[in-house]
């Protein structure tokens, strides 16, 4: 019987000289054969560029303190080493979709207020009191919290500590731009005006209270702007010591927006998972790409065919769709952000998990 999935002959010599011929034609009014390019732009599944990288943070640290030798914070604006995925040199990208950078303020000094389209969060490295202002609300940055910058927010960043403050920078910058949306805009002064107490977002919005009237003064974004570290390790430590612990994702908890339960940012999904010690996660993988800080312990992080050995305020990538998995060492606490939300929204997102 014949095999029907048997590869068809391809074109004769004459054949393939007139369709080049045609190509070139066609390519002087701005057109192209689909056929040509179809099983690119349409694969079975997706085919990843990002690659799993770490960035150590004992590694990345001493350039930095470097930098601060060399420049100041004004000067930069944001002295930024930026966290570049190989597969992407040049292009300032951690994943597809997403920028990454370690930021470095140093005592005494004031990175200036600017705001920008694109949405922003901080998840803090080092820190022995630095902070940050967002809409007229300062709040202190100490290591572990998550910090939201949402879009088109006034924000500046100091330091009036003895001790420099570092943090990760990731933005929605990739996705910006591809819509070809992006604006920005310096504040007249080097800081803005602080016009609320230190604590207001969490007192109105944390604590599973709301105004009775208005929404996020943030629109889409959580009007909580910072989620400390201390109340999120205790809450994932009492779901760890109740046993429940997921086979694929241990103990993780999501940021949330208080006004609607979704995600905290609009285009940026983040959680925290802890995974304790001397146990570990089954495989999964999903098609959104992962940037993960380690906010405490040691363990190994399985990614595609790679064993990565991380420690405490390292950074490393999950490429989409790619299978991962953690051991732990030691308990580990493990800040993640991805592209999540956005592929959501638009009904792109799926998942796929491993035998437990």
């Amino acid at each position: 019987m014949p095999d029907d999935h048997a590869t068809a002959p391809g074109p004769d010599a004459a054949t393939r000289a007139k369709r080049e011929e045609f190509y070139g034609r066609i390519a002087g009014e701005s057109l192209a054969p689909l056929w040509e390019v179809l099983k690119g732009l349409v694969p079975p599944e997706p085919r990843p560029t990002p690659r799993p990288y770490l960035w150590r943070y004992e590694t990345v640290r001493p350039y930095l303190m470097e930098a601060g030798r060399l420049l100041t914070a004004e000067e930069a604006e944001r002295r930024v080493l930026v966290l570049e995925n190989p597969a992407f040199p040049g292009k300032s990208r951690a994943t597809a979709t997403l920028y990454a950078g370690i930021q470095l303020v140093m005592p005494g000094e004031v990175a200036p207020a600017h705001r920008h389209t694109a949405s922003a969060l901080r998840f803090v490295l080092e820190s022995a009191g630095g902070h940050t202002a967002v809409g007229g609300e300062r709040t202190t940055m100490r290591a572990g919290d998550f910090v939201i910058t949402p879009s088109w927010a006034w924000h500046d960043h100091g330091n009036e500590s003895g001790e420099p403050i570092l943090w990760m920078d990731i933005l929605d910058l990739p996705m910006v731009n591809f819509f070809e949306s992006g604006f920005s805009e310096h504040h007249n002064d080097k800081a803005q005006s602080i016009g609320r107490p230190e604590g207001d977002a969490l007192a109105r919005y944390g604590a599973g209270l709301l105004p009775v009237e208005g929404g996020s003064p943030f629109g889409r974004t959580s009007p909580i702007f910072n989620y400390p570290f201390e109340r999120t390790r205790a809450a994932l430590a009492s779901v760890a010591a109740a046993g429940s612990l997921d086979p694929h994702w241990s103990a993780t908890l999501r940021y949330a927006n208080p006004m609607d339960g979704g995600w905290a940012m609009p285009t940026i999904a983040s959680w925290m998972t802890h995974v304790p010690a001397g146990t570990g996660t089954a495989a999964l993988r999903s098609t959104d790409g992962i940037v993960v800080a380690v906010a405490e312990g040691r363990g190994v992080a399985r990614i595609g065919d790679q064993r990565i050995p991380f420690g405490p305020q390292d950074i490393f990538v999950v490429p989409n769709w790619t299978w991962r998995a953690f051991e732990a060492e030691e308990d580990c606490f493990l800040f993640c952000s991805s592209d999540r939300v956005a592929q959501e929204k638009l009904g792109l997102w799926r998942e796929e998990r491993g035998q437990a």
